[in-house]
């Protein structure tokens, strides 16, 4: 189920005057507005149901009534634990405290990013990643943690993959892709410079692109032929990128272990056989 109120955190940048109404009073009140008319809800945000309507798709959905069902799910679901405060590091937290923030972050990365989910795009991607001749691995800064992980982990199957360690490489590894190829670019932020100029010479040679990347329209994501979304809590105020990163390497495994699925009986037996613990097969 595809969560409203993710959606529209990130959407908030483009709101227009039309629609803040309905963004501010969605957000305020979500419980009031599951049980509202789309007249009701017009009424209530002085703005009209068409405006409505093109608002619920711009966020994704074919109408008012699949965002209001996937909104009454979410306001069931939720967790009377949105504090901010809660999320935050501190000077007087103790250890305890700090270990119980950040697990809680994490937490609610994962499940965020799991709300925010496309099912279709993902199979597309894996569709596409399984087809494809090479992939390449695009990241800076914390995402090239990430982007060195995937590599690794599609070596263990014998997939083809590139990732270079530093942007010069990356930038090679761009130029020399085709279109036989699936470039996947990794960036919370969406405007990370090295990536997007990596991302602007793979879609010239004509790559398909996938950006894992959060619910905004971003450089990166406007660019992307699929878009893969990923949510954090910390949001920009950081002390470093920590559960925005969870949510990235979550989005890999899931890829990777989708695309294993997909190939069972040739990835399974290859990962038994490079399992570096064997090391007396090397000799």
């Amino acid at each position: 189920m595809q969560s409203v109120l993710i959606r529209l955190k990130g959407y908030a940048s483009r709101i227009n005057e039309a629609e803040k109404g309905v963004a501010d009073l969605v957000l305020k009140s979500p419980e009031l507005v599951v049980n509202m008319t789309i007249h009701q809800l017009a009424a209530s945000s002085f703005t009209s149901a068409s405006t409505i309507i093109r608002f619920c798709r711009k966020l994704g959905f074919a109408g008012y009534k699949d965002f209001r069902k996937a909104l009454l799910y979410e306001v069931s679901a939720r967790k009377e634990v949105n504090d901010e405060q809660a999320r935050k590091i501190e000077r007087e937290d103790s250890l305890e405290t700090i270990v119980r923030k950040v697990t809680y972050r994490n937490i609610v990365s994962l499940d965020n990013t799991n709300k925010l989910l496309n099912m279709e795009v993902l199979g597309q991607c894996i569709e596409l990643i399984d087809k494809a001749q090479n992939i390449i691995f695009f990241g800076m800064g914390a995402s090239l943690l990430v982007a060195k992980d995937a590599c690794l982990k599609f070596v263990r199957v014998n997939k083809p993959c590139q990732f270079g360690d530093d942007w010069h490489m990356q930038k090679l590894h761009a130029r020399n892709s085709t279109s036989k190829d699936i470039a996947i670019a990794i960036s919370y932020s969406g405007t990370t410079q090295e990536t997007i100029r990596c991302a602007e010479i793979v879609r010239k040679n004509g790559t398909p692109l996938v950006a894992i990347t959060r619910f905004d329209a971003s450089p990166l994501a406007k660019m992307a032929d699929y878009n893969l979304y990923v949510e954090s809590p910390e949001m920009f105020a950081r002390i470093g990128a920590m559960s925005s990163r969870m949510a990235q390497f979550n989005m890999i495994d899931i890829i990777y272990s989708a695309y294993v699925n997909r190939n069972y009986d040739e990835c399974v037996p290859r990962i038994v056989h490079t399992d570096l613990r064997n090391d007396d097969e090397d000799f």
